[in-house]
């Protein structure tokens, strides 16, 4: 064998290995992002775990809610942040569960099969809250199964006001997934809803 020829071992081999420097490079850039393409701040537990839907004026002007909905279907329903009652002077001062002929707070929701679970129309009263001495009524925005409240915030009603969207949460929900689909072409996106109401 000439001195000048590579053996054919060898060069598989170095094709081979080129080949696989090139697949850890696009895997590479597939598994870690740009520096420039990454967000200021990373995603809250809320932004990574739920699709961020709002209804905004729902039967009144500035009643602005919230409904977050989780990949198994549960939606959390809370006060937007342009609702007319967190811009109130002072907030929040007071929430009541006492709605209609029952106290939602009382609801005791019970096993795999969510015994005790009250069936609710959208419009159907949560709760109202309190600030500045006016009373806004809380709606259920969409049909379903009552399966918790928040009643923290019976003793703590500030947390709507620091943490609306967060520990600040109104209620739980469970549509069925076909009536989910009825409804969620009414609301906003997080982004169309920011649009509509003037948030950066």
């Amino acid at each position: 064998m000439d001195i000048g020829e590579v053996p054919e071992t060898l060069r598989m081999s170095s094709a081979l290995s080129v080949k696989r420097d090139e697949e850890d490079e696009e895997l590479h850039a597939l598994l870690v992002p740009e520096l420039k393409d990454l967000p200021r701040t990373p995603p809250s537990a809320v932004e990574f775990n739920f699709v961020r839907y709002y209804v905004v004026d729902f039967l009144k002007p500035g009643h602005d809610q919230y409904v977050y909905r989780h990949a198994n279907g549960l939606c959390v329903i809370g006060l937007a942040p342009t609702h007319l009652a967190l811009k109130e002077e002072g907030g929040v001062s007071s929430i009541d569960f006492n709605v209609g002929k029952s106290d939602r707070s009382e609801i005791k929701v019970t096993g795999k099969r969510k015994r005790n679970a009250q069936h609710f129309q959208s419009n159907t009263a949560l709760c109202s809250v309190r600030a500045n001495g006016v009373l806004y009524t809380v709606r259920c925005c969409v049909k379903g199964s009552l399966l918790e409240v928040n009643d923290r915030l019976i003793k703590n009603p500030n947390l709507l006001n620091l943490s609306a969207d967060r520990e600040g949460y109104i209620a739980i929900m469970m549509p069925k997934p076909a009536d989910w689909l009825k409804i969620k072409g009414s609301f906003l996106s997080f982004e169309d809803y920011r649009k509509l109401r003037g948030l950066h």
